[in-house]
């Protein structure tokens, strides 16, 4: 077999050719690693609110808290039921709230966008323990203020400490502080009192979802048998998980499909280009292949050689991509989620499988771009080589 030096010298040589052609390889692995990591982040953070010991139960037939309707007194029955966990002071370990979305002006840009409203009861934070005021403080039970997600504040109007903004016509609230859940959908929204929020939307009487801790992440079919099974509740139920991975699935699944095709338009251009680079690099080197076929290596050596060659360069264009793409965690990105049609921002999160993935599809790419250039090289006779 003909020496790995030899190919990596040629490279090194026609540095020039070797750049371009690599830069327009890894612009592809920069997208489909990019698209990766941003559909990776939505399922992630749609589901880092979720625990598998609680479970949200909704209007049967809704596939959406903004779209679920459960009465006052439906609330009482559900977290009545022996499989929820109980507090310190007895109560029930439970939540009713009520989810509405608003129009906001956006900052830095021009336009209005959904934002999801959250109207919560005031011991919230006993139930959501993993969430944390960062700045301001925890809103005033019964008032016309309001905590907000970090992840929004700042990209609407009206969203800072101290600001305000209108819940609904005629009805403005007051922002007095700022939460974290650890990167977490939750964090793109705004969370009000639940009385003002049903009386700003006439939701009077009735919440959204109910969401309960059950004693034991074992519990769950027992809880959800004992609420399906009352056919006066007519309301279903689902593990927290479950729920928010049903609600990734549109947004997750429109970023994949969306970025695929345009890596796999812009993969072609690559692979045309590493192909024309591998062309040219054949037609100057003819006395080369004719010396190392008078050598005595056989044109299987030669069709290898060439092909390793061109996966070196595919390899050189996807470490690039793959380094380009590792900075996009820094970047927020917000879009619509497809399930309550409300913004949320998310990040780029990168794991090893999606960088492993994209590196070997750059391999793909200069296998596939360097075979006929390869096999061309192998086809041509030593003597007319010696000549050229």
């Amino acid at each position: 077999m003909i020496p790995v030096a030899y190919n990596v010298r040629n490279l090194v040589v026609r540095k020039t050719t070797t750049l371009a052609t690599a830069s327009g390889l890894g612009l592809v692995v920069f997208v489909f690693a990019s698209v990766l990591m941003l559909a990776n982040s939505v399922e992630r953070t749609l589901g880092r609110t979720a625990r598998d010991d609680v479970a949200i139960v909704m209007r049967k037939g809704s596939d959406a808290e903004m779209v679920s309707s459960i009465e006052e007194q439906q609330i009482g029955v559900i977290l009545a039921s022996a499989e929820v966990a109980k507090r310190q002071d007895g109560k029930p370990d439970g939540v009713g709230e009520v989810v509405a979305v608003i129009l906001l002006e956006k900052l830095g840009t021009e336009g209005i966008s959904n934002v999801q409203v959250r109207g919560v009861p005031d011991d919230v934070l006993a139930f959501r323990s993993q969430v944390k005021i960062i700045e301001g403080r925890p809103a005033q039970p019964g008032t016309d203020e309001v905590i907000v997600g970090k992840a929004i504040v700042g990209r609407f109007k009206g969203l800072s400490i101290g600001e305000s903004f209108e819940l609904r016509k005629n009805r403005p609230v007051k922002v007095v502080g700022v939460f974290e859940d650890g990167g977490s959908s939750s964090e793109s929204e705004v969370w009000a009192d639940l009385h003002t929020t049903r009386s700003a939307f006439g939701r009077e009487g009735g919440v959204s979802a109910v969401r309960a801790r059950l004693a034991s992440a074992s519990k769950f079919d027992a809880f959800e048998a004992s609420i399906e099974q009352n056919r006066n509740l007519g309301l279903e139920v689902m593990r927290e998980s479950v729920y928010y991975e049903k609600q990734s699935e549109g947004t997750s699944m429109f970023i994949k499909v969306m970025g695929v095709l345009i890596a796999v338009f812009f993969s072609i251009g690559a692979m045309i280009g590493a192909m024309i680079t591998m062309h040219s690099s054949i037609a100057n080197r003819q006395r080369e292949i004719g010396t190392l076929r008078a050598l005595g290596f056989s044109r299987f050596s030669i069709l290898v050689s060439f092909l390793i060659e061109s996966v070196l360069l595919a390899l050189a264009g996807g470490a690039l991509g793959v380094l380009a793409a590792l900075g996009m965690r820094f970047v927020r990105f917000s879009t619509v989620n497809f399930a309550s049609w409300s913004e949320v921002v998310f990040t780029f999160e990168p794991t090893p499988g999606i960088l492993l993935t994209s590196v070997a599809i750059a391999a793909v790419m200069g296998l596939l771009g360097g075979f006929f250039p390869a096999l061309r090289a192998a086809r041509i006779s030593p003597i007319q080589a010696m000549r050229g």
